[in-house]
């Protein structure tokens, strides 16, 4: 090589390259290190020496292999095989899809590669030093294309097709043309050539095989006897050899009727008019030709034939009025053209060939279209929407300079503003007269990188013409931010630790984001260089290790260690901080695991995290829920008590919790309770004695006694429904579960029919008790021998006393 070249060359050694696509038969070939390919170099030697075309790699797609697919090799020149040379590569697909040996230089692709969706990679490569990093030769781009395989069939993209071909048509005649698009590479192989041919339907049609163009096979087409026929088209690449891929579609072919009478303008000009200010896609007018035929005869469509009408109009057809609709393609401009000539055809859409010696099947006519003027608003030229500014830009620092005409006058005078909506904090200013946008305000890029504005533009005597553009003003990022640590770090390192034993891994973060990345250096504060404790390691990848640097820690003596790191960027300028990490002392095990810190136990706090605080409180929340609705329940156990409580005393229930003690117990419940719930009324008189008549007990006031009516059953009563009433009192109460079983006696004012034994009570009769005889009780049985024996006695006693 020249002693004078500058710089090293590259040797590429390529993979799926051909002799051809090299040029010549040698491997080695001269980089960008030796300028441009194909300048020729005087060697030391003197002969000359060629630079190559090395800046391809060919990769093949869908490789399935399980190992990565080598793809190629990078090799310096200056490379002397000792690991002193670093290579790295950047651009699509770097470090993910492409990978590279940073020793030796080789490239492999560890992903599947897809030529149908990406056909080539652009990377950049570049050979360091691998201690300095700085860069030995200028870095060169160089392609990985992907190499096609025949893995994608042939597929129709714009069905579904459908044709129409007239009835007796002649045998050939065209119907349509189809077309297949084939995914794989064209210029490779035959992956990609297709032809076409028929599946079903060969019996009326054919398809060219290279074409695609399909004609009638048959002269006898009847639309009366079959209008419709469907035909399956198969399109096979690598030209219809084996093993080729194949895609087929279905062309519905309509017979349609002939057409024998051809479209007509009723007038051969027209005339319209439209505002200069029309946007695009204004209708302009509608012209329209008329047909005798019907049906589907009388189907036409229009275009637009000269060439100023297609450059400014446009013609569409309304299928449902069959009318030409003139639409406006361009912006109008009165000053520039004031009357555009449009010439519009119509035709029909389906010809009969037969018919053409009648004359030619379409028409002309002529559209003046005139163009008015109005005062529109200055135009902003060029329209140019992006401008950039520095952070560090001063106040009143010109960001950039917008211009706007007056479409309607020249030279006529522009005035400029800022729509203050879309810049509320007045960050930029613009001179009104020459339209300078220049800085308001103290910029920063790492509080708004962007900055979106509308600017206005007005004639000055006309402020009502207004027209907008919107601009967008990047900031450009100056150094003016140092590095800080990314996180408060502390770190423990145990009693027994080890002379350079790794303690904590730090990194930084730092707001700038300059376009060659960042670069940090890391060392120990001034006041931290004497440190006899701990040492730190720059890891020259943005990061630094701190490790322990004595034979083991007391934290009887220190139990925390603050270690302060000074961090600085690769600037310009370089800027610096510093940071402390705070390093504990603690106890371990054998293993390593920290027991405890400090002089106590090492005990780690522990916090809640927001879902178990939510748990928390989920859980309380049922709780309170749980106390409230066993409240509740009580409540409402106590009123349903109540409420029986109520029905019972309107039922005349009295309720007891004493059993009785059978015929002999008469104070198991006081009868002056079951008496006081009736209201007995005095007894003035009545036959059959004790009444107030001389003899009578009434006598004496004090020792009068009233005794209860005797209540005799009337023969035309009906007591079904008190009877009825009892029923449904004994059926609820059997019914209710929740009711206790107790004793109850109820009182009714009425006594049954049909008793064989009168009353026995003593009040309910109105002569004297001297004058009863109670001796027939001895007859009823034992069941009443109690009661015989008591009031036997009872008469025996008022004998004695009579006498």
């Amino acid at each position: 090589m020249a002693k004078g070249l500058q710089g090293f060359s590259w040797t590429m050694l390529l993979l799926f390259c051909t002799t051809q696509e090299l040029g010549a038969t040698r491997t080695a070939v001269e980089g960008p290190g030796l300028g441009q390919p194909g300048d020729p170099v005087l060697l030391a030697g003197g002969r000359v020496k060629r630079g190559w075309v090395w800046n391809q790699f060919f990769v093949v797609e869908e490789y399935t292999g399980t190992e990565p697919l080598y793809v190629g090799k990078i090799h310096s020149d200056s490379d002397e095989g000792d690991g002193s040379i670093k290579y790295t590569i950047s651009g699509e697909g770097a470090g993910t899809i492409f990978l590279i040996d940073e020793i030796t230089g080789d490239i492999h692709a560890t992903e599947r590669l897809d030529r149908e969706q990406k056909t080539f990679y652009t990377l950049r490569a570049q050979a360091r030093d691998r201690q300095t990093d700085q860069l030995l030769e200028p870095e060169s781009e160089f392609i990985i294309k992907v190499q096609d395989i025949n893995d994608s069939e042939p597929r129709f993209l714009e069905g579904p097709y459908i044709g129409s071909v007239a009835e007796l048509s002649p045998v050939g005649t065209s119907v349509m043309q189809v077309m297949a698009s084939d995914a794989d590479d064209p210029t490779y192989g035959s992956s990609a050539r297709v032809v076409y041919s028929v599946l079903e339907g060969e019996q009326h049609f054919t398809v060219d095989s290279k074409t695609g163009v399909i004609r009638t096979a048959v002269a006898d087409l009847d639309r009366e006897t079959q209008d419709r026929y469907e035909v399956v088209i198969r399109a096979t690449d690598m030209a219809g050899q084996l093993g080729g891929l194949s895609g087929s579609t279905t062309v519905t072919i309509v017979v349609t009727d002939v057409n024998d009478n051809p479209p007509r303008f009723p007038q051969k000009m027209y005339q319209f008019s439209i505002v200069e200010t029309a946007p695009v896609g204004t209708a302009v007018g509608r012209v329209k030709a008329e047909d005798s035929d019907v049906g589907e005869n009388t189907d036409m469509t229009y275009q637009v034939k000269d060439e100023d009408g297609v450059e400014m109009f446009k013609v569409t057809t309304d299928s449902n009025t069959q009318e030409a609709v003139i639409t406006v393609q361009k912006p109008l401009d009165y000053e520039s053209k004031k009357v555009h000539t449009v010439v519009v055809e119509a035709l029909n859409k389906f010809v009969d060939p037969r018919f053409v010696d009648l004359g030619t099947f379409r028409d002309q006519t002529i559209v003046r279209v005139s163009v008015l003027d109005v005062d529109e608003p200055p135009e902003f030229r060029p329209p140019s929407n992006l401008m950039e500014v520095q952070e560090d830009a001063h106040i009143g620092s010109v960001v950039g300079v917008v211009t706007a005409l007056d479409p309607d006058t020249a030279n006529h005078p522009v005035r400029y503003a800022i729509d203050r909506s879309t810049d509320a904090e007045r960050i930029f200013d613009i001179d009104a007269n020459t339209g300078a946008i220049v800085t308001g305000k103290v910029l920063d890029r790492e509080t708004t990188g962007w900055h979106n504005i509308t600017v206005l533009a007005m004639e000055a005597d006309n402020h009502s013409q207004v027209s907008r553009a919107s601009l967008r003003i990047r900031i450009l990022d100056v150094n003016d931010n140092p590095p800080e640590l990314a996180t408060p770090y502390e770190a423990a390192v145990c009693e027994d630790a080890k002379p350079g034993q790794l303690i904590q891994t730090i990194s930084v973060v730092d707001r700038d984001e300059p376009q060659s990345g960042h670069r940090f250096y890391f060392t120990l504060a001034p006041e931290a260089t004497n440190s006899h404790h701990f040492s730190l390691l720059d890891v020259k990848d943005d990061t630094a290790a701190v490790h322990a640097q004595r034979v083991g820690f007391n934290r009887q003596e220190q139990d925390v260690y603050l270690l302060p790191i000074l961090v600085v960027d690769s600037g310009p300028p370089a800027l610096s901080s510093t940071g402390t990490l705070t390093i504990r002392v603690c106890g371990c095990d054998s293993s390593g695991a920290i027991q405890s810190c400090n002089s106590t136990a090492y005990v780690v706090s522990a916090t809640l995290s927001p879902g178990a605080l939510i748990a928390l409180l989920v859980c309380v929340l049922i709780l309170v829920v749980l106390v409230l609705l066993i409240l509740t329940l009580k409540r409402h156990h106590k009123s349903h008590l109540t409420s029986e409580d109520d029905e019972d005393m309107r039922d005349n229930v009295i309720k007891y919790n004493d059993e009785g003690g059978g015929e002999q117990d008469t104070e198991a419940y006081d009868m002056s309770a079951l008496r006081s719930l009736y209201d007995f009324s005095e007894i003035k008189g009545g036959d059959g004695g004790g009444g107030l008549g001389e003899g009578g007990l009434g006598r004496n006031p004090a020792s009068e006694l009233h005794a209860l009516p005797q209540w005799v059953q009337s023969p035309d009563l009906d007591f079904s429904v008190f009877r009825d009433y009892i029923c449904k009192k004994v059926e609820q109460a059997d019914e209710d579960l929740s009711v206790p079983p107790y004793d109850s006696f109820q009182t009714y004012a009425f006594e049954g029919s049909d008793s064989p034994v009168p009353s026995l009570s003593s009040i309910n009769t109105w002569s004297s008790s001297s004058e009863q005889d109670f001796s027939y009780l001895g007859a009823w049985g034992p069941r009443f021998r109690q009661l015989a024996a008591l009031y036997a006695g009872r008469r025996g006693e008022e004998g004695g006393e009579e006498s």
